[in-house]
């Protein structure tokens, strides 16, 4: 299902609408809390009226009904004292009254949950009644707190999808736009090589036709790479070392004398898993980044090393830098710090390595005005046979 900016409004009201039923549960829940705590005052005064009839009763006094209402408490805890003395206490446990520093922490508890009623019995004499909450009006405490963290995991929900969905249409997209720039190159590549063939019988001069034909083929790379995107990649087992020097070799024979190239490999050949048209176009936007970075004047180094578990490339510049609060926005699709691009070449290049070659690829290290160190690597585990 792909959204598009059509059904934003719908979208929006549908969350909207959620909100505001969420926001009405959570405000019916606070109106039954603020009842229940109301009724429980009311039951709490009328078990002080009662403390206090039978503290006077005489013996003609009815004490039937605050019997009663001292029964019919079952869920309300309190503490009756009476000059700072604790003379009764109704639903707590034994062994907390029983231990003085117990009680003494139970019954600051209760102050702080709700206010102590006052019972004047005789001039000059009075008792504190003290209690706390049910357990219903507990339930009810963490019922918004509940309802709440349910809202914060929905709504996280809702934008991972809406999320991952966006990422998905993006991708499908890219693929799109890719496979269709190698059907458009393709119909005219197809005729370049009937020219070529055309001119070869001619006799014309064989230099002229074998520049041509390598930007042939060239064309034919690029468009064997665009076809490639959104599409699981071909996998082979081959020497990195010998392709990444094809690519790097042919990229020196096309820049500017005014930049030393170094290569540095180990000299047993390294067998890894991966597909080397798309391998080959990962050299080619690192160096080409790295050549942009130097203005086209400078030192590239691309080292190739091995361990234990990885193996690792390094394309190594003398550019102007890259700021370290960029080191990973630089992969995003659409940045670029040049004047013209889309900003598409690092984006490609993290989906070639990570994507399609389970690989990683980060910025080793970068100085402003001195270069930028940018590696990438391969767990052997999972690229070798």
């Amino acid at each position: 299902m792909i959204f598009s900016q059509s059904n934003n409004p719908i979208r929006w009201i549908i969350v909207f609408i959620s909100f505001l039923i969420i926001s009405i549960i959570l405000w019916n829940t606070y109106t039954f809390f603020q009842i229940f705590k109301n009724e429980e005052r009311i039951k709490m005064n009328l078990w002080a009226t009662a403390q206090k009839t039978l503290i006077n009763a005489g013996e003609n006094t009815e004490v039937d009904l605050p019997l009663q209402i001292f029964s019919n408490n079952t869920t309300i805890p309190l503490i009756l004292t009476e000059n700072d003395s604790i003379i009764n206490s109704v639903n707590i446990d034994e062994t907390i009254i029983k231990d003085k520093i117990k009680a003494q922490e139970y019954l600051n508890e209760l102050k702080s949950e709700n206010e102590p009623i006052k019972i004047i019995y005789a001039p000059g004499k009075s008792q504190e009644l003290y209690y706390g909450d049910s357990s219903l009006i507990d339930k009810l405490k963490y019922y918004p707190i509940a309802l709440s963290l349910i809202i914060i995991l929905i709504a996280f929900l809702i934008y991972n999808f809406y999320q991952s969905n966006k990422v998905a249409t993006q991708n499908k997209l890219w693929a799109g736009m890719a496979k269709e720039t190698a059907h458009q190159i393709g119909t005219p590549l197809s005729s370049l090589i009937g020219w070529l063939e055309i001119l070869k019988l001619d006799n014309v001069d064989e230099s002229i036709t074998i520049e041509i034909e390598k930007d042939i083929e060239r064309l034919q790379t690029i468009t064997d790479r665009f076809s490639k995107i959104g599409s699981e990649p071909k996998l082979e087992n081959k020497d990195i070392i010998e392709e990444t020097k094809n690519s790097f070799d042919y990229l020196i024979a096309r820049f500017s004398n005014q930049i030393d190239f170094t290569f540095k490999a180990p000299q047993t050949p390294i067998n890894i898993l991966f597909n080397p048209t798309l391998h080959s176009w990962t050299i080619e936007n690192l160096v080409k980044n790295s050549i942009d970075a130097m203005k086209g004047r400078g030192k590239l180094s691309l080292n190739i090393e091995e361990d234990a578990h990885f193996v690792k490339i390094s394309i190594i510049d003398t550019g102007s830098g890259i700021p370290k609060k960029e080191f990973n926005t630089i992969f995003e699709p659409g940045f670029t710090t040049k004047k013209r691009g889309w900003g598409l070449g690092l984006s490609l290049t993290k989906r070639i390595v990570e994507k399609y070659h389970k690989g990683h690829i980060k910025v080793l290290s970068s100085e402003i005005g001195k270069g930028t160190t940018m590696q990438i690597s391969f767990k052997k585990e999972h690229t070798s046979i």
